[in-house]
């Protein structure tokens, strides 16, 4: 094996994807700082307690493990750097009252989501720590539309489900251990015969709100179709009028589905999917994770979204391609000043070195700075 192959699922970006990526990952920023969102950089890793508190199973499978040499103590890659910005916000900023904070670096996952995905996603996001109200998911959930619009992804849509309609149900029926998950795997893959299964032996009224979980999807009215079908549990309820006030706000580009309950063990509440035309998968994922805070410690109502820029700059409509101006080289002063001022402006000024004329095609130039006279111009090349 030759040894400058990579590894799979990981691969060099070139520079039109990294021009694009690096775009987009501006705007981005730029968007969430106008919101009033701080950018935070955490680690690349971390001791692997502090790394997956909060999370549950769901990214230890994705987690590259090594040992410090320094501590002997487990360390871990991120995978995710949602929790990692958790740790901070009750940790390191320790404030009282709302924190919103945004991050962008590279995650590395021991195993690609899917067949197109990468192991090295570029992963972009913004997070709302200290409400606990729907407020703050509407807000993220606007960040996030606004946040696909500055990427040219104006038509997406949204898949919107909330734990807490199931976990109702459950808790009412004492379900949990290993019989929770069985009836959770049902239900992500809407499989009857094995929920049917799954519930079995359990009060009929929860068993068959479970049984109808796969049945609630659509548009607003599985809202209306889920009020009169399903027990009346006032945290259900809640949930419920959660979800309706963010159908509401989204208007039509919006779809309920109660069955959607990926990221149980780490979601608290709503959770969430953009989908964009062209994309093999989600665009963007989020929800509630009020729990993740008190295993730091601080009890502290958290929602956001994360993106994979790598992902996202496959779907967004690619930039027009900035070209740029050829200079000579040379050391006249006349010239040096002139290059200097095009560049302050913000053109991308290439100098030509000697000995490779025959090459600069490969420059991607259109203009070229030639001598008139005295003063040094730009005219098409």
């Amino acid at each position: 094996m030759r040894a400058w192959l990579l590894p799979e699922y990981v691969e060099d970006i070139l520079p039109a994807e990294a021009q694009a990526i690096e775009i987009l990952r501006r705007k981005l920023l730029d968007l969430f700082a106008s919101w009033g969102y701080a950018l935070v950089v955490p680690p690349m890793l971390e001791y692997i307690d502090s790394l997956l508190t909060g999370t549950g199973h769901d990214l230890d499978l994705r987690t590259f493990k090594l040992i410090d040499q320094l501590s002997g103590r487990t360390m871990g890659l991120r995978a995710d750097m949602t929790p990692q910005v958790s740790r901070i916000d009750a940790h390191l900023l320790n404030r009282s009252g709302v924190a919103r904070l945004c991050y962008c670096g590279t995650a590395v996952h021991t195993r690609p989501r899917g067949l197109t995905s990468t192991r090295e996603p570029l992963q972009i996001g913004a997070e709302l720590y200290g409400h606990a109200g729907i407020e703050s998911d509407l807000e993220i959930q606007r960040l996030l539309r606004s946040a696909l619009v500055r990427c040219g992804i104006g038509a997406a849509r949204f898949d919107v489900g909330h734990v807490g309609v199931f976990r109702a149900i459950a808790r009412r029926a004492g379900v949990d251990g290993l019989a929770e998950e069985d009836i959770l795997a049902a239900l992500q893959t809407k499989d009857t015969a094995a929920l049917a299964a799954a519930t079995a032996g359990l009060p009929e009224e929860s068993r068959r709100a479970l049984m109808l979980l796969p049945e609630l999807y659509g548009g607003r009215e599985a809202i209306v179709r889920a009020r009169s079908t399903l027990p009346a549990y006032a945290e259900l309820r809640a949930a419920l009028d959660d979800l309706d006030r963010l159908a509401a706000d989204a208007g039509g580009d919006i779809g309920i589905d109660l069955a959607d309950l990926r990221g149980y063990h780490y979601h608290s509440g709503v959770v969430f999917a953009a989908y964009a035309e062209g994309a093999a998968s989600a665009v963007a994922l989020g929800g509630r994770y009020d729990e993740v805070g008190r295993a730091f410690g601080r009890a502290r109502p958290a929602t956001g979204f994360s993106m994979d820029l790598r992902e996202l700059v496959r779907v967004a409509p690619r930039p027009a391609v900035r070209r740029a101006i050829l200079a000579p080289y040379g050391d006249d002063p006349a010239l040096v000043a002139k290059i200097d001022t095009l560049r302050d402006s913000g053109e991308v000024v290439i100098i030509e070195l000697p000995g490779h004329e025959d090459t600069r095609h490969e420059l991607a130039c259109d203009r070229v700075l030639a001598k008139r006279g005295e003063h040094w111009e730009v005219e098409g090349l």
